[in-house]
């Protein structure tokens, strides 16, 4: 049986439809499913630690409170730990075999951090010391147990056809895509039912290249349109011209790209069509962010979003009251800004300026700018015009922490000018950021000064961490106070 439909042939450029098979259970859930089935065990062991211990010694339970506290810190300090290496990920959790150095070494870890926290907070006196021993020991045999028994679910449901396939898309040559069936994609990449383009086949390069470029515009709107998560590519690896040119035209896009074997390598391996047997593929192209980092991200955008909105309405409603008796026109400023993957959204400031510019033309603001108001000079030297895009962030069209967006014209602009531009739309823009910490806040007048935000930029996607952001959140506020470049 070969994957699905055929969405499209070598000259159309047509776009696939998503249509999930019937009866199937989410890949993506199953990350959501194992760290909540870890997160159950480790409240449970809590639980079980105190009436065992007190059980044993015969002395009366004590107040369970603590214990439901300890197993949830517990839970979320695991989880974050392992989640952040994809130890939750469907196609991790499906390969065999327990990762019990993994578990054994994150576990220790945590119970290390939990009793720092008991003795830094002075809390160790809610908890005793039998039932803490029991919980240390107990959780990770359950926590080996139940990954022991997930892999084997998996298993079984991967060679019964349960698990639905992932956002995924298939792009390769006719022949290479023809070879594999919906089962070995399930099995071993975590898609089933996915959307195919096929390459055309020719002897003439640049013939071959328009057309792959144009079945590439294709698949990078259908990736923006559906969320899609995963690029596969099924082409011949000797064909190493074909590999680069399609990295390079979809290296823009903020999903992972996996090259499949191809008919040679899966007959040089022995390879048979099972759902139970694995191969090598190679990832060409990191996603940015885990599933599992994202979901902590947007958890922390919400939280965080909310208190900061909630802190500054007292300050938000005196500086629209400003704004409106400094004189004429709107107190909100909207402008049109690249997204995640590039797509549009519409930004929200107190308006500081006498213009509101938002088309082909945006002049940057400069010392001493004339077109800025009187109170617009106190509200961008505080910051206090970017506070609207806290509605952004709860929106989802932001981040709290990640690369500051700019306006259309000069993301066109800046594109043409450098090549890793694009990279900066691998992640949710950020009302602040790596660079603005580091200098790199206001205009960017020069190619030079743009080049560099671009650096600072990329090598946070490249480094994100949960404390990264912490970090910059802390460090934003006093550079706030310094007011460096706020003009």
């Amino acid at each position: 049986m070969f994957i699905g439909s055929e969405t499209r042939d070598p000259k159309s450029n047509a776009k696939a439809s998503f249509e999930r098979p019937r009866t199937t259970f989410p890949c993506e859930a199953v990350p959501y499913l194992l760290s909540t089935a870890d997160a159950l065990i480790i409240l449970l062991v809590s639980l079980f630690g105190s009436f065992f211990y007190h059980s044993i010694v015969d002395t009366p339970i004590p107040e369970l409170t603590p214990y439901v506290a300890l197993g949830l810190i517990a839970s979320f300090i695991y989880i974050l730990r392992l989640g952040g290496r994809g130890y939750y990920d469907f196609e991790r959790a499906a390969k065999p075999g327990v990762e019990i150095t993994e578990v054994l070494i994150c576990w220790f870890t945590t119970t290390l951090l939990l009793a720092f926290f008991a003795f830094l907070f002075k809390i160790g006196i809610e908890f005793s010391r039998g039932a803490f021993l029991v919980f240390m020991v107990v959780a990770p045999a359950g926590l080996l147990i139940s990954r022991k028994i997930e892999k084997h679910w998996l298993e079984n449901a991967v060679a019964r056809g349960a698990i639905g396939r992932r956002n995924a898309v298939l792009v390769g040559d006719a022949d290479e895509i023809a070879s594999l069936e919906g089962r070995d994609l399930l099995a071993l990449f975590g898609a089933g039912e996915v959307n195919r383009f096929t390459l055309t086949q020719a002897t003439e390069t640049l013939f071959q290249q328009s057309s792959d470029v144009k079945t590439l515009n294709a698949v990078a709107d259908l990736v923006r349109e559906n969320n899609v998560s995963e690029i596969l590519l099924a082409v011949s690896w000797h064909d190493q011209e074909r590999i680069d040119f399609i990295r390079e035209r979809i290296k823009f896009l903020p999903v992972s790209a996996k090259l499949l074997p191809d008919a040679q390598i899966r007959t040089l391996t022995n390879y048979a069509s099972s759902a139970g047997q694995r191969i090598l593929s190679i990832e060409i192209q990191r996603a940015p962010l885990s599933l599992t980092e994202r979901f902590v991200k947007r958890a922390l955008d919400i939280m965080l979003g909310f208190l900061a909105l909630m802190f500054f309405v007292p300050v938000m409603a005196l500086t629209a009251l400003a704004i409106k008796l400094d004189g004429p026109g709107p107190i909100i400023f909207r402008q049109n800004r690249k997204g995640f993957n590039g797509q549009q959204f519409v930004m929200f400031k107190f308006r500081t300026m006498k213009v509101e510019e938002n088309g082909p033309t945006v002049t940057q603001a400069t010392p001493s700018d004339p077109r800025v108001t009187a109170i617009g000079r106190v509200l961008r030297a505080a910051s206090i015009d970017e506070l609207p895009q806290l509605v952004n962030v709860l929106r989802g069209d932001m981040s709290l922490i990640g690369p500051r967006p700019h306006a259309l014209a000069h993301d066109n602009y800046f594109e043409k000018l450098l090549e890793d531009y694009a990279f900066r739309h691998h992640v949710k823009p950020g009302m602040t950021g790596w660079a603005q910490v580091n200098g790199l806040r206001g205009a960017t007048p020069t190619v030079d000064l743009i080049s560099r935000r671009v650096k600072m930029d990329l090598w946070y996607i490249n480094n994100w961490t949960l404390w990264l952001d912490v970090q910059i959140l802390m460090k934003t506020f006093f550079e706030v106070l310094r007011k460096r470049n706020a003009y």
